[in-house]
């Protein structure tokens, strides 16, 4: 189906709407259909909601609701999922939730690597590329060109890292980074990455509390160095992240006590559809982190998956004397996903993802 075909899709779909009285419109011209942006899902969304909303009447989710069993019965789309204030995200023939958890358990940790805007043929942008990052002698700009480097080098790139001057012994011995070069760059090199310097001293946080305080903010924002990183406590974002992950561990040892595997299948419920959103955007987050160099976009990005598996985890075990079923093994497929996405991303940024926590 072609976007000129998923177009008139939704349009036919707003004039069902409408001749069943579930919505009381003129049926647009025009519906736009394209790419979904951050936190969208599948091939394909459409704001035609929101644009709906107000002579409808309606929320604009409400409206995306009435509109979703118009979409999800017609021949070629295999799922429709609502995001956002009422976007509709929509996966075509192939593209199903279930589809993309597979694809996520046959890449592992490293789905989404050389992936360009969703594509899975290992033809993104960077692919072949040969790039050169330089940064000063300071150590959260080096951090940053190593994680940036090893997001570049996912997406194909061919990466090569330098130093205006040696690296100090004690960064490499903490936090593990390196370079490929030191000291003063060729004339034609510009100093390519610069974010706002620390305020302290990173490196008594050790390596997984001291790489995230410098990676999570955005490059242009001062980093926040003291002992918030290392609380095992929900408020750490870090925390968060790997918590979720061990979690993930976690449910897999208990579902082989109970002799039942994971097998991808139909997802069901807000949570599960959030969460589905999310790991969906994950090669379109690492496209967008190697393109701007901002191993912070990837960061933030793990917290958000983590923040959507975190209230879904809990439903993946049966309970009590409840035996499992497909539902479970659907379950636990996704849970495994989640944990390869958190292990590959944090692997990225230099963190370890622990199966105990």
């Amino acid at each position: 189906m072609t976007p000129v075909e998923l177009s008139r899709t939704v349009l036919h779909a707003v004039r069902r709407a409408v001749d069943a009285g579930e919505l009381s419109v003129a049926v647009p011209a025009r519906a736009v259909v394209a790419p979904p942006g951050p936190g969208g899902c599948g091939d394909y969304a459409t704001n035609i909601a929101l644009q709906l909303a107000r002579p409808a009447g309606q929320p604009p989710r409400r409206v995306a609701e009435v509109l979703r069993p118009y979409l999800v019965d017609v021949d070629g789309i295999t799922d429709v999922v609502l995001t956002g204030p009422g976007f509709l995200n929509i996966s075509l023939h192939g593209t199903a939730p279930a589809v993309l958890v597979e694809e996520i358990l046959r890449h592992g940790p490293r789905y989404g690597y050389g992936y360009g805007h969703g594509r899975a043929d290992g033809t993104g942008r960077e692919s072949g590329r040969i790039v050169r990052l330089h940064c000063p002698h300071e150590l959260r700009a080096v951090v940053v060109a190593e994680a940036a480097a090893r997001i570049l080098r996912s997406q194909g790139a061919l990466v090569r890292t330098s130093c205006a001057a040696p690296v100090a012994p004690a960064w490499t011995a903490v936090l593990g980074v390196r370079v490929d070069a030191e000291g003063p760059a060729f004339a034609d090199l510009p100093v390519g990455i610069r974010p706002v310097p620390a305020p302290a001293d990173p490196l008594p946080l050790g390596r997984d509390a001291g790489r995230w305080a410098l990676l999570h903010p955005a490059g242009h924002d001062r980093p926040r160095i003291g002992d918030e990183h290392l609380r095992q406590r929900e408020g750490n974002p870090l925390f968060r992240v790997r918590y979720a992950h061990a979690r993930t561990r976690a449910l897999s040892r208990n579902a082989a006590d109970l002799r039942f595997a994971a097998e991808p299948g139909p997802m069901a419920g807000g949570t599960a559809q959030e969460l589905v959103a999310a790991l969906a955007g994950h090669p379109r987050v690492l496209a967008a982190a190697a393109a701007h160099r901002a191993p912070d976009r990837l960061a933030r990005h793990l917290v958000t998956v983590a923040d959507a598996a975190l209230p879904f985890l809990p439903t993946v075990l049966p309970r009590g004397g409840e035996k499992p079923s497909a539902a479970h093994r659907a379950r636990l497929a996704l849970a495994e996903a989640v944990g390869a996405v958190l292990a590959g991303g944090l692997s990225l940024l230099g963190i370890d993802a622990p199966d105990h926590l």
